[in-house]
């Protein structure tokens, strides 16, 4: 028989050698590579190929507008003439391909803008935009993007409610390093832990050259087709300046031009009311800049003191306390900082440090595991990381640093309800890293309680505003991190007891319930039957906590 009789076989007696030395090498174990035998590696493929424009749409991202119930902005990338640049939207059907839409049923426009970048790579990238508008609210759409011939896919996206109803978001800090390599599966998890996410908020640094064609064009592969379907929230952060703000910046996000009015804030500061949250996005790469910081803070505190949204978040690049090294922003936490608390911000989500932590204000601790204050977050998506810092930036300035993390990679999930606000970072692995729950009543007063585990739902976790008081005297008790309405067993025992279960030593007190924002408190009479010059401890018990007082010295 000849090679040419079985054409899988490996025509050259070289080739042959080759295949079974290594063969009898992996065999024994052992891995060789082609380069062992003189061939060349592969060359790498050439950044200007992988990322050239064509006449076929790329780059496509939703945008929100300030009135996302009944419109919505489509921006892409494709070489395609200005006048031919275009759009087609339908309310979803239930088939495309076979089935054609109904006469009538597609509206076709044309682009709003179309903004050539000169790029890096020695080519330009023409960014289009369209603005679907008349729009009706809590509706799934089907658009295109094209130039009439030439057409994106079909891509879904569902309008914002007219008013509040429960949505989902995703935030991610910095992604910047390593966009092509290790970003992706954190944007994929992330996705697949929350595909209805409503919305996605960039705390800045989103590549780490401002102008590059290259990591832009791997920022947008690594997202896919994610972004044409969620809306985009994101802010500038100090690697998307490089002599001023990125060229590609405003092309690509369009956002509302609602903000301070100063030319260098237009589209990196802004707001948008999405059900029932309104979020704020802020520019701190300015905080030197004691013009633009003044217009930014003017601004601010207007947007917070006329807010008609109950829940608020805020976005900008440099945290207010930072997490890693000595770094340090005090002009964000001067300026900003008194406003987030004086009107009751909910989240501030922040990114540069390539670490995690969070925290809040020192003064609204309440409990081990709930304050009743404004968090701060710090995250990183990408693979780049800082070391953490021991948390002095917070301490030294009035906070407390609760969770953190280094060499992690996080995403963090958002859910949000009419009276609770649900936060969950999580591993580039889908592994649970912390959380919190803040409950918030109508008022505007609100618990932010750790996420129960087995550890934060014993032990010392119930206040008294006294530690020495006579039988027959009061002590107020307070406890939080209930459910709203769970019924909360009160009883009097004696100190060292350790035991998380009632027993025949405890003096029943009452029977409470927990009120909307989960806390308890009450005013506990010692009985006559407690004997004086003994220890005791409050000791409450209900179907999530089994919790205790420090420990009450009782008089005479």
């Amino acid at each position: 028989m000849t090679d040419q009789t079985f054409p899988w076989r490996i025509g050259s007696r070289r080739a042959k050698i080759v295949a079974i030395g290594a063969a009898a090498l992996l065999a024994g174990g052992v891995a060789i590579s082609p380069a062992a035998f003189g061939d060349a590696p592969p060359a790498k493929f050439p950044a200007a190929e992988i990322h050239k424009p064509s006449p076929m749409p790329d780059r496509i991202m939703l945008t929100p507008t300030t009135t996302p119930s009944t419109s919505q902005r489509v921006t892409w990338r494709a070489q395609a003439p200005a006048e031919w640049a275009r759009a087609e939207i339908l309310e979803a059907p239930r088939a495309l391909g076979d089935v054609a839409p109904p006469s009538g049923a597609v509206t076709r426009l044309s682009a709003l803008s179309s903004t050539p970048v000169n790029t890096s790579l020695g080519y330009a990238s023409t960014y289009h935009t369209v603005e679907f508008t008349d729009l009706k609210p809590n509706t799934r759409y089907t658009y295109r993007v094209g130039d009439g011939t030439n057409w994106s896919e079909w891509i879904d996206f569902t309008t914002a409610a007219s008013n509040f109803e429960p949505f989902s978001f995703i935030y991610y800090g910095d992604a910047q390093n390593y966009i092509d390599s290790a970003v992706p599966r954190v944007f994929r998890q992330a996705f697949a832990d929350r595909p209805q996410a409503k919305a996605i908020v960039n705390a800045g640094d989103l590549i780490d050259n401002a102008n590059s064609e290259e990591q832009w064009g791997q920022w947008y592969k690594a997202g896919s087709f994610i972004d044409g379907q969620i809306n985009n929230i994101s802010v500038p952060g100090n690697h998307e300046y490089s002599g001023g703000l990125s060229q590609f910046w405003r092309p690509q996000f369009p956002y509302p031009d609602n903000g301070p009015g100063n030319a260098e804030l237009k589209q990196t500061v802004y707001y948008v009311d999405y059900q029932g949250v309104r979020f704020i996005a802020l520019d701190s790469n300015y905080q030197s800049n004691s013009t633009l910081m003044a217009a930014q803070t003017a601004w601010l505190e207007s947007v917070l003191k006329d807010n008609p949204n109950k829940w608020t978040v805020v976005t900008f690049h440099h945290p207010v306390y930072s997490t890693t090294g000595t770094r340090n922003n005090p002009n964000v936490r001067n300026q900003w900082g008194p406003l987030f608390e004086k009107y009751g911000v909910d989240l501030v989500l922040q990114g540069h440090d390539h670490s995690y932590g969070r925290g809040n204000v020192t003064t609204a601790r309440k409990t081990a595991a709930v304050h009743n204050s404004t968090v701060y977050a710090v995250s990183v998506s990408g693979g780049k990381m800082y070391a953490l810092n021991n948390g002095q930036n917070w301490t030294g300035n009035g906070a407390e640093v609760t969770s953190t993390s280094q060499n992690t990679q996080l995403y963090q999930l958002i859910d949000v309800e009419q009276d609770t606000l649900r936060f969950e970072a999580r591993y580039a692995n889908g592994e649970h890293h912390d959380g919190f729950l803040i409950r918030k009543n109508d008022a505007g007063e609100r618990t932010v309680n750790e996420l129960r585990t087995a550890e934060n739902t014993v032990g010392e976790h119930v206040a008294v505003d006294k530690t020495t008081v006579a039988v027959k005297g009061e002590v107020t008790v307070s406890a939080f991190g209930y459910d709203p309405g769970e019924k909360v067993a009160v009883q009097l025992r004696k100190a060292g007891d350790g035991r998380n279960v009632a027993g025949k030593d405890e003096i029943f007190i009452a029977n409470l319930k927990a009120d909307e924002l989960g806390r308890i408190s009450y005013v506990l009479t010692v009985p006559a039957t407690a004997k004086a010059d003994n220890t005791y401890e409050v000791f409450l018990s209900s179907v999530n906590q089994k919790i205790t007082s420090p420990i009450l010295t009782l008089t005479k």
